[in-house]
């Protein structure tokens, strides 16, 4: 059965400790919007310490394993709390995947691309827009600071935090604004938060469908979804 959104909010908490307020409202935010659109996610590193940092750094270098991170300790804004690295959570609840032309949610835009436009939209910047190093599962939220300003004991001013609430309360406001969240049951458990327009509640047919026991198809000639009920 699908995991409600406060089960997948649950499995990424381990990861959000210790970040910057606002990083921590902005990754929630990701994970709740992601999951309304029929893409659970995880947060799979949040803070980072310099230990840490280091011994990532030295993956492929002087450790065994392939090289993941151009930064030594110190040099990540993981290391301030102002950065997060996401997965796509997998229906069984437990595996995660970086496939990032899956369409899991079969609306024929790539999952990790809806988690992108929905992390850009909150104000979060994304690796994959690098010029150089791409690291396509990273969002960071710089204030407006560099790393030199960060090792040499700047942290994010009020006014950029300011500005950073605004953006994220803005698009909230947005949103609240034009949908109005259902909370949607199956058997008096939680599956989904619905949007409700002019009377009818609108949640993610695979969410549904999977939720009663019955399986999602899609015919991308005809254009047509099939659910097929499990033989009892």
């Amino acid at each position: 059965m699908m995991l409600t959104m406060n089960q997948v909010k649950n499995k990424s908490a381990p990861y959000l400790l210790g970040l910057h307020p606002v990083v921590l409202t902005a990754a929630t935010l990701l994970i709740e919007r992601s999951y309304t659109r029929g893409v659970p996610i995880l947060i799979t590193q949040g803070l980072r310490t310099i230990v840490e940092q280091n011994a990532l750094y030295a993956q492929g270098r002087t450790k065994p394993g392939s090289i993941v991170t151009n930064a030594r300790g110190g040099e990540s804004y993981h290391n301030y709390g102002l950065a997060v690295d996401f997965a796509l959570l997998l229906p069984d609840g437990k595996s995660v995947s970086w496939d990032m032309n899956r369409d899991g949610n079969r609306d024929h835009t790539a999952d990790w691309q809806e988690v992108v436009c929905q992390g850009k939209a909150l104000g979060l910047e994304w690796g994959g827009d690098w010029t150089s190093f791409k690291d396509y599962s990273h969002f960071q939220l710089t204030f407006g600071l560099t790393i030199t300003q960060l090792c040499a004991g700047s942290r994010p001013s009020p006014s950029a935090v300011e500005a950073a609430n605004r953006i994220i309360n803005q698009e909230e406001n947005q949103i609240v604004e034009k949908e109005v969240i259902a909370v949607v049951k199956v058997n008096g458990v939680k599956i989904a938060d619905g949007f409700l327009d002019n009377g009818i509640t609108y949640v993610p047919v695979r969410i549904l469908a999977e939720a009663l026991g019955a399986q999602v198809g899609y015919d991308s000639t005809t254009k047509t979804v099939e659910i097929t009920a499990r033989a009892k």
